[in-house]
């Protein structure tokens, strides 16, 4: 049994959101599936894990938050070459170029990235099941 980690930060419940659908589809894939905060996770934790999703809602002008995520995000990149991530996020403006930028950005860690989800606000159906799918692949 595979073993992923759901690591996330949410402002207003949207990307939590989106982070539950991504866990519901790997644990239905059967994985063991922890869903982690982004100031809970470590590149000491990368160990523990087969494969994770990432999740970051857009901020400001189009970034990834700044306080909790991105310092997280820039210690464990590096610890993701060659393992397989999933990315995802909520936005209310722009066009998605933030979730361009941080793909290329993993990529460029050397994570292989197997797909990324966006969703304008709360997800919706269509992105509650691109989610699960997200997660399945996963598993």
């Amino acid at each position: 049994m595979s073993k992923v980690a759901v690591v996330y930060w949410t402002g207003s419940g949207n990307t939590q959101a989106m982070a539950d659908q991504v866990r519901a589809g790997a644990e239905g894939a059967g994985a063991a599936v922890d869903e982690i905060f982004a100031d809970q996770f470590t590149a000491a934790d990368v160990a523990k894990y087969d494969a994770f999703a990432f999740g970051c809602p857009a901020m400001g002008d189009e970034v990834l938050e700044e306080g909790t995520f991105q310092p997280m995000w820039d210690e464990v990149k590096s610890s993701l070459s060659g393992k397989s991530v999933g990315l995802f996020g909520s936005y209310g403006w722009g066009s998605g170029q933030w979730m361009e930028d941080w793909k290329s950005d993993a990529q460029s860690a050397g994570a292989q990235v197997v797909g990324t989800v966006i969703a304008n606000n709360a997800p919706d159906d269509a992105g509650c099941e691109e989610c699960r799918s997200l997660g399945a692949r996963l598993a």
